[in-house]
């Protein structure tokens, strides 16, 4: 089936036909039928599916199709369209999405996330947006600010649902959701279906049709995966040995923290490696400068936290390395999902060490198989070292944790210890929602889509 035979608007066939794209994944051929059919939608993808094609194409479709909006009685016009995102690079991606499938309509799209100033913000809102995509912290400044009016919202995307729970977001989107209409259409798109986001959808969809491409927690069929086990003190030069000897470029490495994300990569530089951190700490020139380095093979190695991770969008990326497995199993499938996208092959190498067996154990649980180990001659383990319990912020393992980022959350849904608090995680913008450490003022500038004449 082609793009052509879904009910999309010329527009946008030939939008996507000159970007390269002639077959529509499965999650396109089920989403965008049912997105353009107006209800209500709940669905679950892996990350490199092409969910965002799945909800941007049919939206922009029902732009295209509708009546043009009027200002309303306040003077302002209408934003027709709310995409929430979890983080700043998301958003960022999804917006530039909607600008390159629209090109040939005529409508206008901004971003809205902290660690930016405001003031750009506020003044584009003073003009026509019909497709507004935000983080939920600086969403709600701006509204705090009335600066935006969501009364008029036509059509809610929650993309990547359960990293937003995950967050900390949930009060967030509820607050969000009382300045909506009740008459709109919702979709869900979430990488999982954990019972919490099963919850949210419960409240927020109405009679939704669901579509699920891939098994519960699925990594991608298309990763190969092992890990190798070695010494915590020689991860690091096990790292740099396997890049330089394998002559590897656009290698992902996730750290469990900002800190140890900065000296991963001051190491490997001195290894004579060209790597960079990215995490909510960066400011916001310095993520996209790093971002588009790591595109253009320039800059060998990114390394990241999973938060400053989620989101990326980087075509047939080869190599995902875990220095350090993160403590949430599910997580792990986000980190590899970050290769093996459409369609391309990828390898996700984690280096585990015997502090971190207890995290591999869960992981297995999850994948529902153990994932191959193996040992690099000259770097065997030393079976004489005793794990040592990893700390996760103030506590270990299994234990609410606070890193100073944000107050830490409580468990939900009656599951005390399988998740911690979300302090670890960098937050869009530096804290518990979302905004700059900065303070609303933050600092740069805001990334803003182009206007639609």
């Amino acid at each position: 089936m082609s793009f052509e035979t879904l009910g999309l608007a010329e527009p946008l066939v030939r939008a996507v036909s000159e970007l390269g794209y002639t077959q529509p994944t499965p999650i396109q051929l089920q989403a965008i039928p049912a997105v353009l059919a107006g209800g209500d939608l709940l669905a679950g993808a892996q990350t490199g599916t092409g969910k965002t094609a799945g909800f941007v194409l049919p939206i922009l479709h029902r732009l295209a199709t509708s009546p043009a909006p009027q200002k309303t009685a306040s003077g302002r016009w209408p934003v027709r369209v709310l995409v929430l995102t979890p983080t700043r690079e998301l958003a960022a991606q999804v917006e530039e999405s909607v600008r390159d499938y629209g090109k040939h309509l005529k409508f206008n799209s901004m971003t809205v996330f902290g660690g930016v100033n405001i003031n750009p913000q506020i003044r584009q809102l003073q003009g026509r947006v019909d497709i507004l995509v935000a983080t939920p912290g600086r969403l709600l400044d701006h509204v705090g600010q009335r600066t935006v009016d969501l009364s008029h919202v036509e059509v809610l995307v929650l993309d990547e649902a359960d990293r937003m729970l995950d967050m900390g977001f949930i009060h967030d989107i509820k607050k969000v959701l009382a300045l909506l209409p009740r008459k709109r259409q919702n979709l869900l798109f979430s990488a999982t279906f954990s019972d919490e986001i099963r919850t949210l959808a419960d409240r927020l969809l109405n009679n939704p049709a669901m579509i699920e491409v891939a098994r519960r927690n699925a990594p991608t069929e298309l990763v190969e995966q092992r890990v190798i086990l070695v010494d915590k003190s020689r991860k690091r030069e096990l790292l740099s040995r396997m890049i330089k000897d394998h002559n590897w470029f656009q290698v992902l490495v996730f750290t469990r923290t900002k800190h140890g994300a900065n000296r991963l990569a001051e190491q490997l530089v001195r290894d004579g490696i060209t790597a960079l951190p990215i995490h909510g700490n960066k400011s916001q020139a310095a993520r996209t400068r790093a971002l588009a380095q790591f595109k253009d093979s320039s800059l060998q190695v990114l390394v990241a936290t999973d938060i400053a991770a989620r989101g990326l969008d980087i075509e047939e990326l080869p190599h995902v390395v875990n220095f350090e497995l993160p403590n949430v199993p599910e997580d792990y499938v986000h980190r590899i999902g970050r290769t093996g996208r459409a369609g391309c092959t990828g390898e996700a190498v984690s280096l585990v060490c015997v502090d971190e067996l207890k995290f591999l154990a869960d992981i297995d649980r999850l994948l529902k198989r153990p994932i191959p180990r193996q040992t690099m001659p000259g770097f065997e383990p030393d079976p004489t070292i005793r794990a040592v319990a990893i700390p996760m912020g103030r506590q270990s393992r299994g234990q609410q944790y606070d890193d100073g980022l944000g107050a830490a959350l409580a468990p939900r849904g009656g599951h005390p210890q399988r998740r911690p608090s979300s302090g670890q995680v960098s937050r869009p913008g530096g804290d518990a929602r979302g905004r700059s450490s900065q303070g609303r003022g933050g600092q740069g500038r805001a990334s803003t889509g182009r206007a639609r004449p």
